[in-house]
């Protein structure tokens, strides 16, 4: 059985309402952890750090590598592997430096580095897909096929074929919903609730859970109450995801 948590559902910032981007998925071979916001830190409440365990970062924006500074207090026994695009060796090195916090290199484990590029990876804990998604920097999405289950994860991201093809019939499609209904995207892709409906929608995914809910336009429950409400009228199988939130797969 894998074990789905989600750790910070928030984007841009922490409020009362949530921790910045970081979901935790336990499968058979690994712990997984997509994105590192300040979510990251309320890890160690439920993964097991003697497993393998990888983070899976999607873009280098704050909100979604705030967490890093706190991997200092894990104890991962079998070591870390960062995993981003191509390119982002430097940059985890370049924040986890002296000059931002304790360097890779000082962390109470060994840390090491994994970049992928478009295309299909078969890994130790299943085969992952990633794809670029529609974002203001470079950014991407991941598809993860494991334990006879799919898991497709796309933060952040504007409406894209790419966001669909990684959700085709996944059991789980989590995205984003930073913008509110009915706001039209201004080039720094973002979804609105609408729009994330219809991504799983055009992809048949079983269900969609939706996060990084942006504090500035979703300040409480109520709003993002009315966001699913929305996209349950366009997509039934919708998902309120917060803090501390676990879903079995089995």
């Amino acid at each position: 059985m894998m074990r789905l948590t989600f750790l910070g559902t928030n984007g841009w910032y922490d409020t009362e309402a949530g921790s910045t981007p970081c979901v935790l998925l336990e499968t058979k071979a690994a712990n997984l952890i997509f994105d590192a916001g300040l979510g990251l830190h309320k890890a160690t409440a439920y993964l097991d750090p003697s497993r393998p365990t990888w983070l899976l970062l999607t873009h280098f924006h704050f909100d979604h590598v705030f967490g890093l500074h706190t991997l200092v207090k894990f104890r991962f026994q079998q070591g870390l592997r960062l995993v981003s695009h191509p390119g982002s060796t430097a940059l985890f090195q370049q924040l986890l430096s002296e000059s931002f916090s304790v360097p890779w290199h000082k962390l109470p484990y060994p840390v090491e580095f994994v970049e992928l590029a478009p295309g299909r990876y078969d890994l130790p804990f299943g085969t992952l897909e990633t794809l670029p998604l529609r974002h203001s920097i470079t950014c991407q999405g991941y598809r993860l096929e494991t334990d006879g289950r799919v898991l497709a994860y796309c933060s952040d991201t504007g409406y894209c074929p790419e966001a669909v093809s990684l959700g085709r019939a996944a059991d789980v499609l989590i995205t984003e919903c930073a913008n509110p209904p009915g706001m039209v995207d201004s080039g720094w892709g973002h979804l609105n609730p609408e729009e994330a409906a219809r991504v799983a929608h055009e992809a048949q995914a079983r269900a969609l859970y939706l996060m990084h809910f942006s504090p500035y336009f979703y300040p409480s429950l109520t709003e993002r109450l009315e966001a699913l409400a929305l996209a349950i009228g366009h997509f039934p199988y919708t998902y309120l995801a917060a803090d501390h939130l676990q879903v079995d797969l089995a």
